[in-house]
């Protein structure tokens, strides 16, 4: 069901038009704040007519897919992997409908899913972790285990193993994106065990992270979106996903009738994920472990270091 208020941004009549359904607000400074400025991009450079809703249940998927489809719109961006079944069953239906799922794990004739390689910033992350952590016990908390997510940790663990390979990565999922009292509970039970530094993905819930670090007086990393001035005392960098530019790029091929649905992946070789240091804090990184951070990201962009595909949906 389309949204209403804050949450729903109506479509003027015009050539081309973009919408974007989301899992969770745009204003959880993460995953679905990145989104919503891609779409901003797109109404600003490629004069647009936008809309934006955010769902809240499965039933919402379709209903918002066949409402935007319905009406005409040439380009739907649906911000999750849960979106990729109903996309696909919708798609069929309107075939003049471009829909691309981020994260997904399909395509179609005109379903494409568009997969950032965020875990090559959280292996540079888990290089840095290794160099800075005094403990050699580090944290991750993510949201919903979702399959992305778990690749995300995987490859934070593997970079972090790379530098101290007798360390310890403590994993926990709290199964909600939104509980941030959830989130920061678990991080402090991982502080708790011994955990030095922490990682999250667990969008609007990350905040909760950030505090239990505040709290225990250890660093942070932000996650999808820059986040360092979330708490800038607190998160010492960002892994980060260009998503606005990434959107961008692909309005332009939809509205020039040149897009070729795929499945369509973007990391640091493309120029669409990097780690952002938070300029309020780099100056505590020791040049060495900043050194090798950057070494590893060239590794990376090289190609030196390998990375496993995310695993098929079914």
């Amino acid at each position: 069901m389309i949204g209403c208020g804050h949450n729903a941004t109506s479509a003027s009549t015009g050539q081309f038009k973009v919408a974007l359904l989301t899992p969770g607000s745009i204003s959880d400074a993460g995953w679905n704040a990145a989104a919503y400025d891609g779409l901003q991009r797109i109404k600003q450079q490629l004069d647009a007519d936008t809309a934006l809703v955010q769902t809240t249940s499965p039933a919402d998927f379709e209903d918002a897919f066949r409402d935007f489809a319905g009406r005409g719109f040439n380009l739907i961006f649906a911000n999750g992997f849960e979106y990729t079944d109903i996309a696909l069953k919708v798609a069929r239906l309107f075939p003049k409908t471009e829909f691309v799922v981020a994260s997904g794990s399909a395509s179609s004739e005109n379903v494409a899913s568009l997969t950032f390689r965020i875990e090559e910033a959280a292996y540079v992350e888990g290089v840095l972790s290794g160099e800075l952590s005094k403990s050699g016990i580090v944290g991750a908390i993510g949201g919903i285990e979702l399959p992305a997510i778990k690749l995300t940790f995987d490859g934070f663990k593997r970079g972090f193993l790379s530098v101290r390979p007798n360390g310890r990565v403590l994993v926990s999922y709290t199964g909600s994106f939104d509980d941030v009292g959830a989130a920061k509970e678990a991080a402090l039970a991982q502080v708790g065990r011994g955990a030095d530094l922490l990682v999250h993905n667990a969008d609007a819930a990350g905040l909760g992270v950030f505090q239990a670090a505040a709290q225990a007086h250890i660093y942070a990393f932000g996650a999808n979106r820059n986040q360092n001035n979330v708490m800038p005392v607190v998160v010492i960098a960002s892994a980060v996903t260009d998503t606005p530019a990434a959107f961008l790029s692909i309005a332009r091929e939809v509205k020039a009738g040149s897009f070729h649905p795929a499945m369509i992946e973007m990391g640091m070789k493309e120029g669409m994920v990097k780690v952002v240091y938070n300029d309020q804090l780099i100056a505590k990184i020791p040049p060495s472990a900043l050194a090798q951070a950057n070494q590893t990201e060239q590794e990376i962009i090289a190609g030196k270091i390998a990375f496993p595909a995310l695993p098929p949906e079914k």
